[in-house]
């Protein structure tokens, strides 16, 4: 058991850099975002309030810790709770600015573009768009972690049972009056034939007295 609680940390390699970058992104893009006039209201880089801590900061650090923890961890429990806690940022991406109007706050700010598309391109991106795609990868980690591979029990010493299933038992020698001989010809269950040289004589006695 204690072997297959071990797994290789390329299992979660290309999932956790993905979660490392992308929890990057969210973090950074509301305070990054006006230098390419994409992100949100303000128009001026490295805003800071409280409403951008509670719906882009404390998911971000989520999906970052979480991603660096299936990326670096070696132990099968450890790496499944990374991916946990990079999934409940990836949902807080999703859900967290409508839950949020529930102790009063109204938002990061309001998307920057003019257009309808660009509006929308900028919601999917810091938020709702993001949050799924974290959950995928989270979810996609989550089920890597859980498969314990035959090269795995192998190298960490514990073998799988070995498949009975197609062998033969063998038939275990028969002992007694119906033991077959060396090189007789015999089946196994064949009675054994008398000795043709030893024949009873007529007159001869069988009790050896006198």
């Amino acid at each position: 058991m204690t072997g297959t609680m071990r797994v290789p940390r390329s299992r979660g390699a290309l999932s956790g850099t993905l979660l490392v970058l992308l929890g990057l992104w969210g973090g950074l893009l509301p305070f990054a975002g006006p230098y390419a006039d994409f992100g949100f209201a303000p128009d001026e880089p490295w805003v800071y309030t409280t409403d951008r801590l509670q719906l882009s900061v404390a998911p971000a650090a989520a999906t970052v810790l979480g991603g660096l923890i299936v990326l670096a961890v070696a132990n099968r429990a450890v790496a499944m709770a990374g991916a946990w806690l990079a999934a409940l940022g990836g949902a807080w991406f999703v859900v967290g600015a409508p839950v949020a109007t529930l102790w009063n706050v109204p938002g990061v700010g309001a998307p920057l573009g003019t257009e309808e598309g660009r509006r929308l391109a900028e919601q999917l991106a810091g938020f709702t768009a993001l949050g799924v795609i974290v959950v995928f990868l989270a979810a996609f980690a989550l089920g890597r972690m859980a498969v314990v591979g035959v090269r795995e029990a192998g190298m960490y010493g514990e073998e799988p049972a070995p498949d009975t299933s197609g062998t033969t038992q063998p038939i275990a020698p028969v002992q007694g009056r119906y033991a077959r001989s060396p090189g007789d010809g015999r089946g196994p269950f064949e009675p054994k034939s008398p000795d043709p040289y030893d024949q009873r004589v007529a007159g001869e006695r069988t009790d050896p007295r006198p």
